[in-house]
């Protein structure tokens, strides 16, 4: 039996290949599948990619069906990792689950698997995500497109980087490429290892890793053709990780991985999950990918923005609770109607409306909405005390059994009314750094009447010079609501030892005045969709740290509020 695939985090314009003669099948590796893998011209003169292909059981070898489609790195027949001791044959089980829930043969579509260069079957070697893995995707999109089994309409699913590659799909937009379902991906390999040049925890261990998975051979039973195309080019391993040091965004190294820019104006049709909790592919760039695209009142796209953390949309934890909060069904049947819809629709059969965002607040609730941040966040800006802070990598965000704050404390009067929170704040601070390559650190909390802090959002960035400057960065994004007599707290430090990898100067840093602009919702919502708490919310609501009376009392200033919420309805 085969090890069932195990996600490790992190993923030119191109010929389109000459189709070949249909290949022989092999032994069915699913009751609901024929199976047969073949390898085609990667598109660069040079390599071959490898494709793991499964036809609905018992279809004509010609009869055309739509494809969907997972290009990755994690489709190894000896497994998704660096694990040992896998030697089933293919194809790699990464997606079976979803191929289970769906039933998506059954229901006449093709799933094709292909192997980034240099992992698996195919040839070559992995870049993060540059023009070679992005000109392999747009091939294998063609590719699958050609085949005289394919109706030429593709769809692209994955997860983490094999969900980056279906946003490398959308930027270099192939020939066949209907829609994409991305969940938690890459949105910018810079983004992924920094945060405006502070290093994140994974940022030297991930890309290594990688490496390995590049290098690992397929399983025993494989053949030459396999073994010979897998076998590694190391020449490149070196090459990823020097440049990788880069934290300046604005390099060509990092450009070329930047989809933003890339996919900006796309109508390729997108279906997003982004856990505001994420602790993986972090949401600093979710929301403005989001929000980039062509089709922004949401006639196409569709987005779930959610209290969870690296998952599935279906993913259930080990007690048996979805980690959305939502039935797997809830999400599953969204995902085929999406599919259905762009890429291989039943004629006849009648479309539902999906909301354009599904997003859940801290209380655990859904909600539908048109866009996020919502229409009416409106940014409210208010002035942030000044003092100075030690940058010496001595503050944690949450779970101190301490007091937290090794900082600059401002903290509101308590909340009149209920407010919420519903986007990404921006804060600007004018400060005088000794040494060049300080840090800076913008976390906002939600404060209880008890003291208990609990955080909502977070950003750093480095301050590259030495003396007076200003640095202007966005936090995270969050939905927030805050409940009356809960105060806000905004703590401007050096560091979150939770989150980043911060390289102290040991000087210390002094804020001569700084602001802080938070979008709050100005319209009530009261009309939710099913869905409940996720695991991940409770595990972030018991991370909290005691905010003493007497740093409030010190810290306190009498913060612009927004007006109690007005009656309103949630769009739908």
């Amino acid at each position: 039996m085969r090890i069932r695939a195990l996600l490790v985090v992190a993923a030119t314009s191109v010929l389109l290949p000459t189709v070949a003669p249909a290949p022989q099948a092999e032994a069915a590796p699913r009751d609901d599948a024929s199976y047969f893998e073949e390898y085609f011209p990667a598109g660069d003169g040079i390599n071959t990619l490898h494709a793991d292909v499964l036809r609905p059981a018992g279809i004509d070898e010609d009869t055309p069906t739509p494809v969907i489609l997972t290009v990755s790195p994690y489709l190894n027949h000896s497994g998704s990792t660096i694990e040992a001791g896998v030697t089933d044959e293919g194809p790699n089980e990464r997606f079976y689950d979803f191929l289970d829930l769906t039933h998506l043969l059954d229901r006449g579509y093709t799933y094709v698997m292909v192997d980034l260069p240099g992992f698996g079957g195919s040839s070559g070697c992995n870049d993060w995500g540059g023009n070679r893995e992005q000109g392999a995707v747009e091939t294998a999109v063609e590719w699958a497109a050609s085949q005289p089994w394919s109706t030429g309409k593709v769809g692209m699913i994955g997860k983490s980087y094999d969900a980056w590659t279906g946003l490398m799909g959308m930027a270099k937009d192939p020939d066949g490429l209907e829609a994409v379902v991305s969940m938690e991906p890459v949105f910018s390999g810079y983004n992924y290892l920094y945060n405006n040049g502070v290093r994140f925890l994974n940022s030297v261990a991930t890309p290594a890793l990688f490496q390995a998975i590049d290098a690992k051979p397929g399983s025993l039973t494989d053949s030459p053709e396999y073994h010979a195309n897998g076998a590694p080019q190391a020449w490149c391993y070196g090459v990823n990780i020097a440049m990788q040091q880069q934290d300046q965004p604005e390099t060509p190294f990092w450009l070329e991985r930047n989809l933003l820019r890339a996919t900006r104006g796309s109508d390729t049709p997108l279906f997003l999950t982004q856990g505001f909790l994420e602790t993986n592919t972090k949401p600093d760039a979710a929301f403005d990918f989001f929000n980039g695209l062509s089709d922004l009142a949401g006639e196409a796209n569709r987005a779930w923005f959610g209290q969870f953390d690296h998952v599935r949309g279906w993913e259930k934890n080990a007690d048996g609770r979805t980690e959305t909060g939502r039935s797997v069904e809830a999400f599953v049947d969204q995902v085929m109607r999406f599919f259905d819809q762009h890429v291989g629709v039943t004629p006849g059969e009648p479309q539902r409306t999906d909301p354009a965002v599904e997003v859940q607040d801290n209380l655990g609730r859904y909600r539908a909405e048109q866009s996020w941040p919502p229409a009416d966040a409106t940014t409210v800006w208010n002035d942030l005390n000044a003092g100075s802070y030690a940058d010496d990598n001595g503050n944690r965000a949450t779970g101190s059994a301490t007091e937290t704050g090794n900082g600059v404390w401002s903290i509101s009067q308590p909340m009149p009314h209920r407010t919420w929170l519903a986007g990404e704040p921006e804060l600007t601070a004018r400060v005088n750094a000794p040494a060049p390559r300080s840090n800076l650190v913008g976390l906002v909390y939600d404060i209880a009447p008890d003291g208990t802090a609990r955080l909502v959002n977070r950003g750093t960035t480095l301050l590259r010079g030495s003396g007076e400057q200003v640095a202007t960065f966005e936090l995270y994004g969050q939905d927030w609501v805050l409940a009356e007599g809960h105060r806000l707290g905004v703590l401007v430090t050096g560091s979150d030892t939770d989150w980043w990898t911060h390289v102290p100067t040991g000087t210390t840093v002094t804020v001569e005045s700084a602001r802080i602009g938070l979008p709050f919702l100005t319209r009530d919502r009261t009309r939710f969709l099913d869905g409940g708490s996720t695991p991940r919310l409770e595990q972030h609501l018991k991370q909290t740290a005691p905010v003493s009376a007497a740093t409030i009392a010190d810290a306190e200033r009498t913060f612009t509020l927004p007006d109690r919420l007005r009656p309103g309805r949630s769009p739908r």
